[in-house]
C-alpha cells in the first residue's frame, strides 16, 4: 500500500515535535534497548502510529486527552481494527500512565514483545 505524501510529511513533523510522554517512551525504546528495533511516528496505510516494532508487528500508541472524547472513540476503534486485521498487535497507554509509572509501561511493552 502506497503511503500518501501528506502522511509522510505529518509523521516527520510529529517526530520533530514529540509530546512529553512520547519523548519518555522513545528514550526507552530507541537503540534497541529492549532488544528490538522500534521506529516512531510511522505511516502504516492511512494511519500514523506512535511506535512500531516491525519484526514483532507490535504497535505502541500513547493516548492524550483527546482520545477520551466521545467523538474519537469510533475513529480509534476503526483504526485499531484496521491495524489488527493486518496482523499488528496494538498496545495503548495513556499519557498519564507514562507519566505516573514509566517502568510499568516499559515492562508491559517488553512482556508483550517476548510473547509475540
Amino acid at each position: 500500500m502506497r503511503i500518501k505524501p501528506r502522511l509522510t510529511k505529518y509523521a516527520r513533523r510529529n517526530r520533530a515535535d514529540p509530546t512529553k510522554s512520547e519523548s519518555i517512551i522513545w528514550a526507552d525504546l530507541r537503540g534497541q534497548q529492549l532488544g528490538y528495533k522500534f521506529k516512531r511516528q510511522q505511516p502504516i496505510g492511512p494511519y500514523i502510529v506512535d511506535f512500531v516494532c516491525y519484526s514483532k508487528k507490535l504497535i505502541v500508541e500513547l493516548d492524550g486527552w483527546t482520545h477520551g472524547l466521545a467523538q474519537n472513540f469510533d475513529r480509534d476503534d476503526a483504526r485499531q481494527v484496521w491495524l489488527e486485521y493486518r496482523g499488528f498487535t496494538v498496545l495503548r497507554f495513556t499519557d498519564e500512565e507514562v507519566m505516573e509509572d514509566r517502568e510499568a509501561v516499559g515492562d508491559a511493552i517488553f512482556a508483550t514483545l517476548e510473547l509475540l
